[in-house]
């Protein structure tokens, strides 16, 4: 007669025997992973600037425009069920019909609107977000953008390790970089030479889109007395 099995061996049994039963081709199929390489299949686009949703401007000029429409229409529907039109409104009309179109006010009110709408319609057609500077498309699905104060703060880094160089001023903008350098020993020249090498270098590293052109300034620091 025999003994029963401890518990213990009965449950490492049961789970070598499940493991056993189990087969690779009855597990449950799985969707792979999508990978930026497959949906990138074409060509690389150009990078094109980006474009500001310019929020506080439209906002402004829709609650302007809305709150004026929503007065008008209520006077007129005001005066077509019977009442008068509001003071406001007939005293404009009234010097409208009185004063001459070559008053100074007059001119002054008709400037200030063509002002508003060639600024509205340049709001409209440049793409605004002028501090970043749009990287190279290496991916269609990818956009990328580099912060101009960064780029900035980078080629300074870059231009400080330049042995003789005191102090440096970058001003970047989409195509062209300007540097300005303060020198207090070694030949001008070689330090102009070394940084034309250095940041041309880091501006191929930034990966920009359109690469910059480069000016370089080197001079010596004023004398003090």
């Amino acid at each position: 007669m025999s003994e029963p099995a401890p518990e213990g061996r009965e449950s490492v049994g049961r789970e070598r025997a499940g493991t056993a039963a189990l087969d690779p081709a009855d597990a449950p199929y799985r969707e792979p992973v999508p990978t930026l390489a497959e949906y990138d299949d074409g060509p690389a686009a150009r990078a094109t600037r980006f474009w500001s949703a310019r929020r506080i401007p439209g906002t402004v000029v829709s609650l302007i425009v809305l709150g004026a429409s929503g007065l008008l229409l209520y006077d007129i529907a005001a005066v077509r069920a019977g009442h008068e039109a509001m003071s406001w409104r007939r005293q404009l009309a009234r010097r409208l019909a009185d004063q001459p179109l070559d008053r100074a006010w007059v001119l002054a009110a008709a400037a200030l609107a063509m002002a508003l709408g060639l600024w509205l319609l340049f709001l409209a057609l440049t793409p605004g977000l002028r501090r970043l500077l749009p990287m190279r498309r290496e991916f269609v699905h990818v956009r990328a953008g580099l912060d101009r104060e960064a780029a900035e703060l980078a080629l300074r880094d870059r231009a400080m390790e330049v042995s003789g160089v005191r102090s440096a001023r970058v001003r970047m903008r989409r195509s062209r970089v300007r540097v300005r350098v303060l020198s207090h020993f070694r030949a001008l020249d070689d330090v102009r030479a070394d940084l034309d090498r250095v940041l041309g270098d880091g501006v191929g590293e930034l990966g920009l889109d359109r690469r910059p052109a480069l000016t370089v300034r080197v001079r010596r620091p004023a004398r003090k007395g």
